[in-house]
């Protein structure tokens, strides 16, 4: 195809590439920041404990399986979600809202992310392919929790507590409690910024009937909760820490990630939420990224090796 410019092929490619640009902001393609890293520390961890050296190919699929499973359940949160999200003024600009994003081309990604994260699990190992139906199904629930639950932040945490979970079993093909102690640890964080997350949208969530700990019981009990949580996910923390006798750097990582836990509650409060998006984006992308760091480098310096 020739166009008025004289360059071939050139016209539907923009197209094409706005539609892929459009799904990977529906699906918030960037916040993989949020369960990568504790998805690496597992990874890393048991490849330390199986032969002290990293294993990249593997690597490469859990990176492959988590991105693709994310992707997945975050449009079908957005497809599932998308008459809920008409309602909310914060939500109404979502591209499934504005038109931006088909129905039918967000299932489209969303089947092809997941075929995507089955392929991942069938070439890491048996027992990650025979697990991976059970992984998918809490991402379906989630959206459909605010429908039936208070909770659905408990959903959530469940969600992500899967991931530091099957990061180990890719590496190993066998069941660690340790990584259950990573997992749950994991899913206590999430579960916890969800409750923060979740005051902004107080007001239409009870308007229109969408559950929430924040729309039953108030925001000062979300953030207390949240708060509560994030002690556990410190005290999880620690237990890993000692389950797997990490080293000094691992040790300096929780301190980073305590004080972080404290910044975050000390700039959301109750009646001025002016500051969330900080506490929810940065914050937490910030806690992710530096405890990975410190594990790495406490990983290499007790001999695992490149």
């Amino acid at each position: 195809m020739t166009t008025t410019d004289g360059v071939v092929g050139s016209g539907p490619a923009p197209r094409s590439t706005g539609k892929v640009k459009a799904f990977l902001r529906l699906v918030m393609i960037e916040h993989s920041v949020f369960a990568l890293p504790f998805a690496y520390i597992a990874s890393l961890t048991a490849m330390y404990e199986l032969d002290r050296t990293i294993d990249w190919p593997t690597l490469l699929l859990v990176t492959v399986a988590m991105v693709g499973l994310r992707t997945f359940a975050m449009a079908c949160n957005r497809i599932i979600d998308r008459e809920i999200d008409a309602r909310n003024p914060r939500t109404a600009g979502r591209e499934l809202v504005t038109g931006a994003v088909s129905v039918r081309s967000a299932w489209t990604g969303a089947l092809v992310a997941l075929a995507v994260f089955l392929g991942a699990s069938a070439l890491l190992n048996p027992l990650c392919l025979a697990l991976a139906p059970l992984a998918v199904v809490p991402m379906v629930v989630y959206p459909y929790g605010k429908r039936f639950t208070n909770y659905p932040h408990a959903i959530l945490g469940l969600a992500q507590a899967i991931g530091p979970v099957g990061a180990w079993l890719a590496v190993t093909g066998a069941w660690s409690w340790d990584a259950v102690v990573l997992g749950l640890a994991v899913g206590v964080w999430i579960g916890g910024f969800d409750l923060i997350f979740a005051c902004q949208d107080v007001q239409a969530d009870r308007a229109h009937g969408v559950m929430s700990v924040p729309a039953r019981f108030g925001i000062p009990a979300a953030l207390y909760g949240a708060r509560a949580c994030h002690v556990v996910t410190t005290a999880l923390l620690v237990w890993y820490a000692l389950v797997t006798d990490a080293g000094a750097f691992f040790w300096a990582g929780l301190a980073v990630v305590a004080v972080a836990f404290v910044y975050e509650h000390t700039i959301v409060r109750p009646h001025d939420l002016s500051r969330l998006n900080r506490a929810f984006f940065t914050t937490n992308g910030f806690i992710g990224i530096s405890l990975f760091v410190c594990a790495l480098i406490d990983l290499l310096v007790r001999g695992l090796t490149v």
